[in-house]
């Protein structure tokens, strides 16, 4: 009997590994579990997206935040109730700030799309132009919320931020969540900080915020020992309500504008009233801010919560804002002319009631 050779035995043991191997790869089943996401088919539901349905679409712009070196303003493109892009129409600049925007801004965009929140970092070296993205974005944020809200109905609950009032003090900065026309929820996004403000801030904000919820509008009482802030809150929560909807929260609007009615004995089809407050105005003497209130598609109360004050402002403000403010409801727009020796007051006037008027359409 002939002995097998090595080399023999060593070529048909490797020739029966191959044909083991390519049996079990024709045994593989025909529908790979990753195949579907290789050749672009629909991912499996637990990675699929979770964009809401009816969600916001098209561009939303947040408040401009003011920070130590400059404004910072965030704008959003949605889609489906997304983030799909982030971008600053506003950032520090001028030295090193070009610098900073330069190498931050990219990078905030980057973690908004990503967190899909106002949730996100700051950048290291960029302090206060990231707090001021922040804010920015939620801002933005709080706009589209309570776009979806006024279009799927006034039932569902919106968030509201107004805008920033100035104090003494510090910056004063009111959010609110409304549903069904109510105050649900009041908070300060921003308040005085630093030294006493501290103890203040802490002892009389949690009160506003009772007081703005069982309110239901601006119309509360300032809290003894906190006159400045009080005064900001219940500027920036006017601000906030101001924003709602007018199916929605109008009701609370106008009632905290003084003494305008809905329904008393008119017909089911009039108007509702609006209160409307402007952007504030910066003048060389101080800021501007106009509030209107629109009924019927007509001006029909003017008034400046903010004007020059100091001085010789206090006189040249007290002789003609309220001749300014006839010349607004005369004539139904921004078009009425300067108060002689009041230049600036009457050039920032005429804005902030532009601003109070774009928000109402007219």
């Amino acid at each position: 009997m002939r002995k097998s050779h090595p080399v023999r035995r060593a070529v048909l043991a490797g020739a029966a590994t191959v044909s083991g191997i390519v049996l079990l790869l024709s045994l593989k089943p025909a529908s790979d579990p990753g195949s579907a996401q290789a050749a672009g088919g629909q991912l499996p539901p637990a990675a699929a997206g979770q964009a809401p349905q009816g969600g916001v679409n098209g561009a939303v712009t947040g408040d401009a935040a003011q920070t130590q070196y400059g404004a910072v303003q965030v704008r959003l493109t949605m889609s489906g109730g997304k983030i799909t892009q982030a971008e600053a129409v506003q950032a520090p600049k001028g030295g090193r700030s070009d610098q900073i925007t330069a190498s931050s801004v990219p990078r905030l965009n980057q973690a908004a799309v990503a967190a899909q929140s106002a949730d996100i970092d700051a950048v290291s070296g960029a302090t206060y132009t990231s707090a001021g993205y922040k804010k920015s974005l939620q801002s933005a944020l709080d706009k589209a919320k309570a776009s979806a809200g006024g279009a799927q109905g006034s039932g569902n609950a919106q968030t509201l931020t107004g805008d920033v009032a100035q104090t003494q003090y510090g910056p004063v900065q009111v959010r609110i969540t409304v549903a069904g026309g109510k105050i649900t929820k009041a908070e300060a996004v921003q308040a005085p900080k630093g030294g006493r403000s501290d103890q203040i801030t802490s002892s009389s904000v949690p009160r506003l915020n009772q007081a703005a919820v069982a309110a239901g509008s601006a119309e509360i009482d300032a809290v003894s020992g906190a006159t400045y802030t009080s005064a900001g809150y219940k500027k920036s929560l006017q601000s906030a309500l101001d924003k709602a909807p007018a199916g929605g929260g109008s009701s609370q609007a106008a009632g905290s504008g003084g003494g305008s009615s809905q329904g008393a004995g008119s017909g089911a089809g009039q108007a509702q009233t609006q209160t409307l407050t402007g952007s504030v105005a910066q003048t060389q003497y101080g800021p501007v801010q106009v509030r209107i209130t629109v009924a019927g598609g007509k001006i029909t109360k003017a008034e400046a919560v903010q004007a020059p004050k100091g001085g010789r402002s206090d006189q040249i403000t007290s002789s003609s804002v309220p001749r300014l403010n006839q010349a607004a409801v005369a004539a139904g727009n921004a078009q009425i002319d300067a108060v002689s020796g009041a230049t600036y007051t009457s050039a920032g006037y005429k804005q902030s009631l532009q601003s109070a008027l774009d928000q109402a359409g007219g």
